[in-house]
């Protein structure tokens, strides 16, 4: 090597000792940084954890799962299809059933809640016993019997919480003019004056002054025109302006103006179409528009909007048609029909507005277990659940919880029925106990002196002189016991 190669090696190494320990320090340095990051980083992790908090990382893998599953209901809520109903709504469970079977009763909401079930026919003729329906306990009891054996009568709840029964056949099929009071503190019956005229498948409404109007019906020597007032402060019955047209299986409904819509019903010439207006202030009545179809036997249902909506009925065609009645123009006009032609059905004006018709006598002589609800606003009717038992003159009412009470009737073999069963919609409405718009009168305290009672002695209802209630065949009453229907 030259001396200018080994002083230029020498150079190089005495400038790489001078240089190695700031290399060194250099490293050192850079590892304690390092070393201090890392002891933050981990400082930091555990602040949550001290805190009580799930660990940074989990909870940032929770919170992606649910804005997952978020995005996953959004995009089912957004597919084009029907909307689910609550599990157990729109359907009939059973309840407990009636001590007696029963068929063309009437059944009372009482003001505690509690049903009255009384009369009717049954295995053994016409009842006497009646009962009542606890939504509580979901059980019948026994209470005070009728004093008078009935069927297709009236029952009417009054201002002072007493039930008025009016008219039937009686345990002789002969038509009653008796009439008596049911005391739900007592649970005891009570006479009170008889009905002017003897009459059955007519029909009472409460008036807002109190009064109980009963209109038509069927009598000793066929149909009636007549009607009569009850007085619940004397217990007596006086006579007002009569119907236009003598009529049985009829409506009548309570309109919001305080007059009376009678509607339909089978006349002395057959099915009547016509319908007519009960004023309380003069006791008369006034022709309004005629129903576009006539009918018998259907129901009749007020609605929230002030109309009125009929709908099937018969007689020998089961009508699938539905009309509705507006007080302010007196016309009737069709709305949605149907889904089945139904008569000797039930109808009741839901919570919510809409209206449920269950049960009845079909288009093609069978007994019916489907229902219905129809909806005012767009006027058309849906199919729900079916009657668990298929079954005509029974009754159907409304519980303070908007559950449907439906109790009795007859099946399709032509039996008396002792099933009850509940119809639950999906949103129940809890309704309030009605309330007395008439200060309560008293009840009378004895029998009073009866008006005048019919001068005809009853006999035996006429087979030939009333139109049938329906096709002979299919619904006759079985043949042990044949019950007459006008």
């Amino acid at each position: 090597k030259t001396d200018k190669q080994d002083t230029a090696e020498q150079l190089v190494l005495t400038e790489n000792q001078m240089n190695k320990p700031t290399t060194v320090t250099t490293l050192t340095s850079l590892r304690w940084r390092v070393g201090l990051l890392v002891l933050l980083f981990l400082a930091i992790q555990m602040i949550p954890r001290a805190l009580g908090q799930p660990h940074a990382e989990k909870q940032s893998r929770d919170v992606k799962i649910p804005l997952l599953q978020q995005h996953d209901v959004l995009k089912q809520q957004s597919a084009p299809s029907a909307p689910l109903e609550p599990a157990g709504c729109s359907s009939w469970a059973a309840t407990g059933s009636l001590n007696a079977a029963r068929d063309s009763h009437t059944a009372t909401l009482l003001p505690n809640g509690v049903i009255l079930a009384a009369g009717g026919f049954g295995v053994s003729g016409v009842l006497a016993s009646a009962e009542l329906y606890d939504p509580a306990s979901g059980t019948w009891m026994s209470t005070g019997s009728l004093n008078t054996a009935r069927a297709q009568h009236t029952a009417t709840l009054l201002p002072n919480a007493i039930v008025l029964v009016a008219g039937g056949f009686d345990n002789t099929i002969n038509v009653s003019a008796s009439a008596e009071l049911y005391d739900p503190a007592s649970g005891t019956w009570m006479s009170t004056g008889n009905l002017n005229t003897a009459r059955t498948s007519h029909t009472a409404t409460l008036l807002p002054n109190g009064m109980v109007l009963v209109a038509g019906g069927f009598g000793v020597s066929g149909e009636l025109a007549s009607a009569e007032l009850y007085d619940p402060a004397t217990g007596t019955w006086a006579a007002t302006g009569s119907l236009n047209a003598a009529r049985r299986l009829h409506t009548a409904t309570l309109l919001p103006n305080g007059t009376v819509l009678v509607a339909g019903g089978t006349g002395v010439s057959g099915t009547l179409s016509s319908a007519e207006l009960y004023n309380p202030a003069n006791g008369s009545w006034t022709a309004t528009g005629s129903l576009n179809s006539g009918r018998q036997e259907h129901t009749a249902t007020l609605l929230p909007n002030g109309l009125v909506l009929v709908a099937g009925g018969g007689p020998n065609s089961v009508s699938v048609t539905a009309e509705l009645y507006d007080p302010a123009s007196g016309t009737w006009m069709f709305t949605g029909n149907l889904n089945a032609g139904r008569q000797q059905h039930t109808a009741t004006l839901l919570p919510d507005g809409m209206v449920l018709v269950a049960g009845g006598f079909g288009p093609v002589g069978g007994i019916l277990a489907s229902a219905e609800l129809y909806d005012p606003a767009s006027g058309t009717w849906a199919a729900t659940g079916s009657l668990n038992t298929a079954r005509r003159f029974h009754t159907a009412t409304l519980l303070p919880n908007g559950m449907v009470l439906a109790a009795g009737g007859l099946n399709s073999a032509g039996s008396d029925l002792a099933s009850a069963e509940l119809y639950g919609p999906c949103n129940p409405t809890p309704t309030p106990t009605p309330t007395p718009t008439v200060p309560p009168t008293p009840v009378p305290t004895a029998t009073p002196a009866p008006t005048s009672t019919p001068t005809v002695t009853p006999t035996p209802t006429p087979t030939a002189t009333p139109s049938p209630r329906a096709t002979p065949t299919p619904r006759t009453r079985p043949t042990p016991r044949p019950r007459p229907r006008p």
